[in-house]
């Protein structure tokens, strides 16, 4: 396989580009199959849902390292990485579940349910997006 070599700032760059890319035309044709939405209004949650998630995941990762910064024990043990993750998910989904409801036209128990498909689908996705990103890549010089 041909692996094609990026400077850390473009790998960066093509990597979000293309993950945010992918993922919001998947997103995009999951609400039109499994929602009673139209293209536009799919498209349109896949969007809003897209930038909710760019949005918290600065402000909440902010906030995060802030509280990190002060505590004595530094590194990321599992328990600080599983607090991490559940805080992040749940927030999100506080953010997503009212927007989803409202764009979709929607109560909010079925928002709940398109919500939590979300959080599955790009458990999964992010998983197989970067180690097919990695073996088109290589791995980051972080990782060598």
């Amino acid at each position: 396989m041909i692996r094609h070599s990026l400077s850390p700032i473009a790998r960066r760059i093509v990597y979000a580009l293309l993950f945010e890319g992918l993922g919001l035309a998947i997103t995009t044709l999951g609400l039109l199959a499994f929602s009673h939405a139209d293209a536009a209004t799919a498209g349109g949650a896949a969007f809003g849902s897209t930038l909710i998630a760019l949005l918290w995941n600065y402000v909440f990762n902010a906030i995060f390292e802030a509280w990190e910064r002060r505590q004595t024990v530094k590194g990321r043990s599992l328990r600080r990485r599983l607090a991490h993750g559940v805080l992040y998910e749940g927030g999100l989904i506080l953010l997503m579940v009212p927007f989803l409801a409202w764009w979709l036209q929607t109560g909010l128990i079925e928002a709940l349910v398109y919500d939590l498909a979300l959080v599955a689908f790009f458990g999964v996705y992010a998983f197989v997006f970067t180690w097919g990103f990695d073996k088109v890549f290589g791995l980051p010089t972080s990782a060598r």
